[in-house]
C-alpha cells in the first residue's frame, strides 16, 4: 500500500538548500519513491497551518519511507536539509483502490 512522506519545512539557507534539492531527488527515486509535490503554492482552506515549503512524496509502502529516509545514500541530503531548513515531516499510509 502506498506511503506518503509529508514535509512542510522553512529554508533557513536558501543557497545551501540548493545543494539539497539537487542532491535529493535521485534518492528518492532509488527507493521507488516520486514527488507529488514540491515548494509550490500553497493556499490555506481552514485553519491557521500556513507551510512556507511542502514537500509531499510518494513511495510504494511505509517500509520503502522508512528505508528511504534512514538510508546511507540520502544521508549526505538529509544532513543538507537539517543544516538549511527546519522540517516537520510525518509518513502517512495511503488506502486502497476502490
Amino acid at each position: 500500500m502506498a506511503a506518503y512522506v509529508i514535509n512542510d519545512m522553512v529554508v533557513t539557507d536558501p543557497v545551501l538548500f540548493e545543494e539539497y534539492k539537487r542532491l535529493s531527488p535521485p534518492t528518492v527515486a532509488a527507493f521507488g519513491g516520486r514527488f507529488l509535490a514540491r515548494g509550490g503554492a500553497v493556499e490555506s482552506l481552514e485553519g491557521g497551518w500556513s507551510p512556507q515549503r511542502l514537500v509531499i512524496l510518494e513511495f510504494p509502502s511505509m517500509a520503502q519511507a522508512r528505508a528511504w529516509i534512514d538510508s546511507p545514500e540520502y544521508a549526505p541530503a538529509r544532513a543538507l536539509r537539517q543544516r538549511s531548513a527546519t522540517s516537520n515531516m510525518i509518513v502517512v499510509e495511503g488506502v486502497l483502490p476502490a
